[in-house]
Parts: C-alpha cells; sequence; structure tokens
C-alpha cells in the first residue's frame, strides 16, 4: 500500500486525502490546528471547512509535519499558493530524496511572480514534480462525486505512479504533459471568476457573464501560450472545464466574493467573514504583473486586481472595460 501526505487540512486538501483512502493507498494528513487534525484522525470529519461531510475511513492526521513526511510515497501540497513557500522550506530538510510532490494550489506567488513549479525547484530541489488541476470543488470531491482532473508532468513514469496512488472510478486523473499550461489555466482562473461573480452582483445578466467567462479564456490562453504553455491544455480541464466551474458554480470562492463585490460589499468585510483563503484576490496582482513583463493584453484581470487590490471604484472600472476599443476577436498578441 503506498503511503501519501497530504500538506494542509483545508476542505481540498481533505477532501484529497478520501480520494487517496478510496484509491486503497495510506492517506494522513498534516494539519496546522490541533483540533482540526484530531478530529479528522478521530474519524469525526473535519467540522471547520467540509461541516456534516463524512470522511472516508482510516484517514490520519497529526500537527507534526516529519511525521506526516516520514515513509511518504508521495506528498499532496494543498497549502494555498501565498504560504507554499514557507511550507516547503519547512519540508527541505524532512523529505527524502526522489519522493515526487503533487502540487494542488492554484496560484501564482506574489512578488516573485513564480509558478508553483518554480517555488518547488528552488525549494525542493530533489523532488520531482507534477500539478493537478481541474474542476475540484472539494465538498464534491470529498462527498465521492464523480470528477475528472488533470494531472500534469514531464516524466510519464511518475504520472502513472501517481494515478494507481490517486485514481478510482469517482476521481479519474488524465495524463499531461503540460504543467506550465495546466498551472496557468487553474491560476488565472480564479481571477476570471472574481470578474463573473462582479458581473453576476451589478446585475448585468447572463450575456455579460458568458462574454466575461469567454473572453477571460482569451486571456488565459495568450499568457499561457506565452509562458510555453499548450491550447490544448488549456481547452481541456485545467483550463474551460475549471473555468466554467469556477464560475458558474456557488461553491467557488472567487465567483462568491465577485458576486459580493458586485453587491457593493467592502472587499475587507468580505474577506473577514471567510476562514478559507480565496486565492484570485492575491493572484490577480500576480498574473498583472506577469502579463505586463511578458508584453499580454488582460483587461480583465486587470480591472479585477484594480478593484481587489487597488480599491478601485467597481461600476467605473466595468465603464472602462466595455469602453475599450473595437478590435477582431482573435489575435496572437
Amino acid at each position: 500500500m503506498s503511503r501519501v501526505a497530504v500538506i494542509g487540512a483545508g476542505a481540498f486538501g481533505t477532501a484529497l486525502a478520501c480520494v487517496v483512502r478510496r484509491a486503497g493507498s495510506e492517506a494522513i494528513v498534516w494539519a496546522r490546528d490541533p483540533a482540526i487534525a484530531d478530529s479528522i484522525a478521530s474519524g469525526k470529519g473535519n467540522p471547520v471547512y467540509l461541516p456534516d461531510i463524512a470522511l472516508e475511513p482510516g484517514i490520519a492526521a497529526t500537527t507534526n509535519l516529519a511525521t506526516a513526511l516520514d515513509g511518504a510515497d508521495a506528498v499532496l501540497l494543498v497549502v494555498p499558493s501565498q504560504f507554499l513557500r514557507a511550507a516547503t522550506e519547512k519540508m527541505a530538510p524532512l523529505l527524502a530524496d526522489g519522493v515526487p510532490v503533487v502540487l494542488c494550489a492554484k496560484g501564482i506567488e506574489r512578488g516573485t511572480c513564480a509558478m508553483m513549479t518554480e517555488v518547488v525547484a528552488e525549494t525542493l530541489p530533489a523532488a520531482p514534480v507534477a500539478v493537478l488541476s481541474g474542476p475540484t470543488f472539494a465538498k464534491e470531491v470529498a462527498a465521492g462525486l464523480p470528477t475528472a482532473i488533470t494531472l500534469a508532468t514531464s516524466d510519464a513514469r511518475l504520472g502513472a505512479r501517481l494515478v494507481e496512488m490517486i485514481g478510482s472510478t469517482a476521481f479519474r486523473p488524465y495524463l499531461s504533459n503540460d504543467p506550465v499550461g495546466a498551472e496557468i489555466g487553474g491560476a488565472v482562473k480564479n481571477v476570471i471568476a472574481i470578474a463573473c461573480g462582479i458581473m453576476a452582483g451589478r446585475g448585468l445578466g447572463d450575456n455579460a457573464r458568458a462574454a466575461t467567462m469567454t473572453r477571460g479564456l482569451a486571456e488565459i490562453l495568450r499568457l499561457g501560450h506565452k509562458l510555453g504553455g499548450r491550447g490544448e491544455t488549456l481547452m481541456g480541464l485545467a483550463g474551460i472545464g475549471d473555468l466554467s466551474l469556477t464560475c458558474n458554480g456557488m461553491l467557488s470562492r472567487n465567483m462568491t466574493l465577485g458576486l459580493a463585490l458586485g453587491e457593493g460589499r467592502p472587499l475587507n468585510e468580505i474577506l473577514a467573514e471567510r476562514r478559507a483563503v480565496t486565492e484570485g484576490v492575491a493572484t490577480a496582482a500576480s498574473v498583472v504583473e506577469l502579463a505586463a513583463r511578458h508584453g499580454v493584453d488582460m483587461p480583465i484581470s486587470q480591472a479585477v486586481n484594480r478593484i481587489v487590490n487597488e480599491r478601485a471604484d467597481v461600476g467605473a472600472t466595468i465603464a472602462e472595460v466595455l469602453a475599450r476599443p473595437f478590435r477582431p476577436e482573435f489575435h496572437n498578441d
């Protein structure tokens, strides 16, 4: 039986521990909060992040990082993207060389604009890396509802091993050799989902939300292409699949944050009510900076960044986007 360490006991980390158990592997979750670790280990579930969801039996949990990593055959990294570097730096002296890590957080590091794979390459240079991305609401994953994801790695043999550790009839990994595309799709879709939520909150109609999602996909494709990702990846589960779910589902933290912003609520008030991280807020700044470095036009992402990080007026920002010059639908920049 493979032993899989899940680093992070939020909703998605806990859900992935259920995935690991359903696949017949041993799962141990590392949690910062002793109360959450105790609740999971005693079979009572995760009352903070997945209330009323019964977890798979046999999931172990600990607050000791060394214990979680001891003897692990693979590690699922499910800490929020802006905290990934701190987590992997702590893991570095504890993780055996050659143990693969699977990146499950969707974001771009603020300040450095580093992708999650780049952070791991710097902090865990001896660890093979894969990226898990796709349309995955944690509540549905934990409940065992059918889910398909992209598992991207440049090492086909590693990909096959990981599929054995986490794949099941309810959780279907599709292998890809394009980690860059998988990361870009997963990160930028959170920003676009905030924009779609704003459209809904302002009462601008389904046409506007569909247009925002579609033009947002064009931004994802442009940035992905510039950074070396493939269009087919971004038209798959890690791209349009994840985008469509996050922009339309009320379980999406990013979409519902945008909805509240569109209704006129202040950002600090919305975030104060949430224990779980809304990745798109910090990622918006990184996406805009990364796009500027590479000369990529991303007006929707720029608008979201102005609203959530520069406190721009929502109505005025929407008006600026709508006043942009007319142009062909498809272009190569």
